[in-house]
């Protein structure tokens, strides 16, 4: 009633009486018939007044109080107090390594703020929730966020599952074991399931991971019901788009098996997220809007008797008006400051707190430190169903810390706390530690058989089991045989075909075998068309959590557009951040489902690794295992697409991940050759690694493999078209990839018909794999010195052929010169460096500079170094070729 009240008297109400009539009537309502019955008849006012010609305007907002009132907030159980003692040990720990962390190491950095503001977040959710991995009901999924790692690690401690020694190596971990800085599956491959503190990566992620488990549930693969994936993220770390720009995905999915927790301390790195607003009513604006159950927590349990008071309704004015800023101000200047600023806005707050003191008003608590409120919270959001829950919960930034940083614009980055302060810490949260132990900041753990120890793991015990925790479950796969595919093995004849359709040739295939086609996972982001895949949509299905409810318009024709709740295509629109998020997401379905897929990732290539770089390299950490198709690759592939979509450089990107396979191949054979093995590393010897692979739109005619090529493919080079006879005049190596080769292949041609120079021609699908093999010879070297040197294979291809290399590609230079030191001759490079253009193929290809003309030009260049032929030879062919020499190059043009 009071906040009924409240809501009038900030709007102005010309007729009160009228008011309090309705008001009334509502609340018997209420109490007669339920909420659901008083929500369909404000909706129903709320439709006829709109159609009665009444404007009223639409707000996602609700007041700036708790959604769930007292009165409906399940109770929590447990032994409070003793839960309580806990936390506060676990809050102690935390503190304790990142601080003895940087008084080993000044510097090495850590965050002590973050988890103290969520510790009753994580607690109550680890004591009460979240199921480990031996629940009959299989585990939830925790995407931890990421500044709060000190606080698991601490818990992990409490429960025996860190040393000591683990803890004091906390982000030392290069040389010796210890703890990384924030969770990473790649350092810790038991422990942590996500990559998370790339902010803004977590929430996407958990969207698409949701929307995964439904797929795997209603596609009969594993069964998903009973889990929910629960996802911790900051108030400012909603800024980054990735963080909000799924949330209509969810809601359309039906992802009510997910939870987003939103730790809304208020602050981010440099100050307020919002000083001048309310960022909880933003992002409740924002997630409503978007079909989310909202669920705010603001208010902790000290603050329900003050709001039963306000029958004035101008405490709940006083909570709408007042900004971010100043409640930033209240918890770091404490109860004098509140009162002079809060408490004195309105006589009738002034009233309500006469007779308490300033520590009295200090310890009005947030929601998200209330582990009883926070316990209704989840209680709530584990119990909805139909849609994905938000629980915006209010912290205190730096909860504990007093005067070393709590609520502070200083306190994210505080690695560092002073021996007071560590006492006030100390006795506000009542730890068994002397002055003299405090000044040494010693981790603290009760005996085994003490009663918080025994609590702690009987409540994991009861849930499953601990977390966080990665479990992989290794199936080893029946993959087909090469032979499988032997319809591309043996090339297309005279037929012209590209990569790209020979991989969907390929791709129909595996989905069609009986021991793998239903572990396939075809992702394209609404590109299928461009890429020859419509055909599967009728065979294969898109996959749609409602099915099909309408006709399609082309239903006539054979490759209509089918939804289907059994799809197995994801159709996943314009968005290539959401299809790599689902990506990732299958291919750690291994560890996180314990059932392995094979996920294949076809996008366009220049909107591929450019735009989600952060998330490749996410996946990286994660061990994710799949394939990543760039189609329609290369710079000069495309006719008329221009800069912005011709890719000419993600490979580069694409090398830098170490745990990334990287391949450029030129025919169906060598694609074929390369998804064979890549799904005997990863499905079979379990590797952790991904697959890069570039295909082309260029459709030309598709070449038999050659007898013993598979090696020389996987390995990264193989002698394509060997010279005739022993060269006895002028010589040259042609190295090419992707669709270039068939110029150098041309170039060959043109050499020895114009030239009179003979050459071998090799064809290389992955300067990225030669280069790293020959770094890693070059390692084994340096520390075997004595030893009989290893020879890189790139090295041992060339080692004893004539004249000088030349290579070639549709990508920038720098993706072949990642081999120069290891090519055992003068080593020449061409390359599409620059900025894209509108053009045909061979406009394109000689703007680049690349063509089979340039190949010609740049080996009797080459061959003139050597004093193999004249000069002048080469003056001659770029006469004849028409080549101009005052162009401008094509990286300054």
């Amino acid at each position: 009633m009071a906040q009924d009240q409240a809501v009038t008297n900030t709007v102005g109400d010309s007729d009160p009486l009228e008011t309090q009539e309705w008001l009334d009537a509502l609340a018997s309502v209420l109490q007669r018939e339920g909420p659901q019955r008083a929500h369909f008849l404000l909706e129903t006012l709320t439709e006829k007044a709109r159609r009665s010609g009444a404007q009223i305007p639409f707000s996602a907002n609700t007041a700036y109080v708790n959604t769930i009132p007292p009165h409906l907030e399940a109770r929590s159980p447990g032994d409070h107090a003793l839960e309580w003692k806990i936390r506060s040990i676990i809050r102690w720990n935390a503190l304790a390594m990142v601080v003895n962390s940087n008084r080993e190491h000044a510097g090495i950095g850590g965050h002590i703020a973050t988890f103290q503001s969520a510790a009753t977040l994580y607690d109550v959710g680890f004591n009460h929730f979240w199921k480990g991995a031996d629940h009959p009901q299989g585990q939830d999924l925790i995407y931890v966020q990421g500044h709060c790692t000190p606080g698991l690690y601490a818990r992990a401690y409490l429960e025996g599952r860190l040393d000591e020694e683990q803890l004091q190596r906390f982000r030392m971990e290069a040389l010796s074991p210890g703890l990384s800085s924030y969770p990473h599956p790649w350092l810790m491959p038991h422990f942590w399931q996500f990559a998370t503190v790339s902010m803004g990566l977590g929430p996407i992620q958990a969207i698409y991971q949701a929307r995964l488990m439904k797929y795997l549930h209603n596609r009969g693969i594993a069964n998903t019901e009973g889990r929910k994936v629960w996802c911790f993220c900051g108030d400012g770390e909603m800024d980054e788009p990735e963080s909000l720009g799924a949330l209509d995905i969810a809601a359309r999915e039906k992802l009510d098996n997910l939870v987003f927790v939103v730790n809304c301390n208020l602050q981010r790195l440099d100050g307020p997220v919002r000083g001048n607003g309310k960022i909880i009513q933003e992002l409740e604006g924002a997630f409503r809007g978007a079909g989310w159950n909202v669920i705010k927590l603001i208010w902790g349990g000290a603050w329900d008797a003050l709001i039963a008071q306000d029958t004035s309704g101008k405490l709940l004015q006083a909570f709408n008006e007042t900004v971010d800023g100043e409640y930033q101000n209240y918890k770091a200047k404490g109860g004098a400051y509140t009162r002079e600023h809060f408490f004195k806005k309105y006589p009738e707050l002034e009233k309500m707190v006469a007779t308490w003191s300033d520590e009295q008003i200090a310890a009005l608590n947030r929601g998200g430190h209330d582990p009883h409120k926070v316990y209704a919270a989840y209680a709530a959001a584990s119990a909805h169903s139909g849609t994905p829950t938000v629980i915006l919960a209010k912290t205190v930034k730096g909860y504990g810390m007093g005067e070393a940083g709590e609520g502070q614009n200083i306190t994210h980055s505080q690695k560092k706390v002073g021996e007071e302060a560590l006492k006030k810490f100390r006795d506000r949260f009542q730890l068994p530690l002397t002055d003299e132990q405090v000044a040494n900041t010693p981790f603290y753990r009760p005996a085994p058989d003490s009663p918080e120890v025994k609590y702690l793991q009987e409540r994991r015990k009861a849930l499953g089991g601990p977390l966080p925790a990665r479990k992989v479950v290794e199936e080893v796969l029946e993959i087909p045989a090469l032979q499988a595919f032997d319809k591309l093995l043996q090339g297309s004849g005279e037929r012209e075909i590209s990569t790209t359709m020979a991989f969907v040739q390929l791709l129909q295939t595996l989905c069609r075998d009986p021991k793998v086609g239903k572990r396939v996972v075809p992702i394209v982001p609404d590109e299928a068309r461009t890429f020859g895949m419509e055909g599967m949509f009728r065979s294969l299905g898109i996959y749609s959590v409602v099915g099909q409810k309408y006709n399609p318009e082309d239903a006539e024709q054979l490759a209509f557009y089918k939804e289907d709740i059994k799809g197995q295509i994801l159709e996943e629109g314009i968005t290539e951040a959401g299809s790599m998020s689902s990506w990732i997401a299958a291919g750690t379905s291994y560890a996180n489902h314990g059932v392995a897929l094979m996920p294949f990732y076809i996008f366009y290539s220049m909107f591929g690794f450019q735009r989600v770089a952060d998330l490749a390299w996410a996946a990286g950490d994660m061990r994710t295992r799949g394939f990543l198709m760039g189609a329609t690759a290369g710079r000069t592939t495309l006719n008329g697409e221009g800069l912005q979509h011709e890719d000419g450089h993600s490979h580069i990107y694409a090398s830098v991940i170490p745990n990334c396979r990287t391949y450029d191949p030129a025919f169906a054979y060598e694609l074929v050759v390369l998804i064979q093995h890549g799904m005997r590393e990863m499905y079979v010897e379990h590797k952790d690694v991904y697959y890069y692979l570039s295909v082309y739109n260029e459709n030309y005619a598709q070449p038999a493999m050659p007898v013993g090529a598979e090696s020389g493919i996987v390995r990264g080079m193989y002698l394509l078209k060997p010279a005739e006879g022993v060269p006895n005049g002028p010589h040259v190596q042609l190295l090419g990839s992707g669709a270039l080769l068939r110029e150098v292949l041309a170039a060959s041609e043109l050499l020895k018909a114009d030239w009179g120079v003979s050459s071998d021609v090799w064809s290389v699908p992955s300067f990225t794999e030669l280069a790293r093999d020959a770094q890693d010879c070059e390692r084994w070297n340096l520390l075997h010195p004595e030893q009989a040197p290893r020879v890189p294979y790139v090295t041992e291809c060339l080692r004893g052929m004539t004249g000088p290399a030349i290579a070639s590609s549709d990508w920038i230079r720098a993706w072949p010169e990642q081999v120069r030191a290891y090519v055992p001759m003068p080593y020449h490079v061409l390359g599409a460096d620059g900025f894209g253009r509108s053009d045909n193929r061979p406009a394109l290809r000689d703007f680049f500079e690349i063509d089979r003309r340039w190949v010609t030009v740049k080996a009797l260049k080459a061959l003139a170094e050597q004093g193999a032929i004249p000069a002048e030879r080469v003056s001659q062919a770029i006469k004849i070729y028409g080549i101009k020499p005052e162009r401008v190059a094509p990286w300054k043009a």
